[in-house]
């Protein structure tokens, strides 16, 4: 299972999940795409918050038992060609079988970048199958396709979310988003939602996807916005669920 991490707290959105694959005896790996010196929590210089972030993340995955492959490109900073051949090493390298990965369920130009360098990464004809998961922008039960019950690994997911003391607000919103799919999937108190495709599928999607279409919006700082997450682009949610199905 490789889980691409395009920020480092991101994984923390399928952490619960990552978790049980290691309960079920599932080899884990992470992989860091930049170095998230971007952030200013903390008054913190662009090169602090990098190490900062990057302590955050050994640490984080350390707690996930998984496999730590730092990229670290500089937030912001960086060119898709600089991604593209790394990421095709590293499938290359592990193999795969399930890639939980970002997808064009985003705002973020970081996010819908790294989701088109990995449609570009994949080789034609890959057997891995990708997970897409959200990261703070819902996907919704027009595209969910799994579901996971994270229940059982509250606790370490909890300590896992205790890394990122440098970003407490992703870490609240990623927590709530956990709630909210609990309760509209029916699955206990603590869940998390995927979309699932074939690779080529996958690479079909995203391989022309817009870099900032404004069509998303996603969980923020104050709760009461939030059911505008679920309801802000529900066409082209439900256009890709279509394209996906092609």
């Amino acid at each position: 299972m490789l889980v691409l991490a395009v920020h480092p707290d991101d994984e923390i959105g399928c952490a619960g999940t990552l978790l049980l694959h290691r309960r079920a005896g599932d080899a884990v790996e992470a992989a860091y795409v930049t170095d998230g010196r971007g952030s200013r929590a903390g008054g913190l210089s662009p090169d602090q918050m990098a190490e900062r972030r990057r302590t955050e993340a050994v640490n984080a995955s350390a707690l996930l038992d998984a496999g730590f492959h730092w990229l670290g490109l500089r937030e912001w900073e960086w060119a898709e060609s600089d991604l593209v051949p790394r990421l095709r090493t590293l499938l290359r390298e592990l193999r795969p079988q399930i890639v939980y990965a970002p997808s064009c369920i985003d705002f973020h130009p970081e996010h819908l970048r790294t989701a088109r360098a990995l449609a570009t990464a994949l080789d034609a004809g890959s057997p891995a199958v990708i997970r897409a998961f959200p990261m703070q922008v819902p996907l919704t039960p027009v595209l969910v396709s799994h579901v996971a019950s994270v229940e059982a690994v509250e606790a370490e997911l909890r300590r896992a979310m205790q890394c990122y003391a440098s970003q407490l607000g992703n870490i609240e919103r990623a927590l709530r988003a956990k709630r909210y799919a609990a309760r509209l999937y029916g699955r206990g108190v603590l869940a998390e939602e995927f979309w699932q495709v074939s690779a080529e599928a996958y690479r079909r999607i995203h391989s022309s996807v817009a870099v900032q279409d404004g069509r998303f919006r996603g969980l923020r700082a104050r709760p009461f916005s939030d059911p505008a997450a679920y309801l802000t682009g529900l066409a082209r949610r439900r256009e890709l669920r279509r394209m996906a199905a092609e």
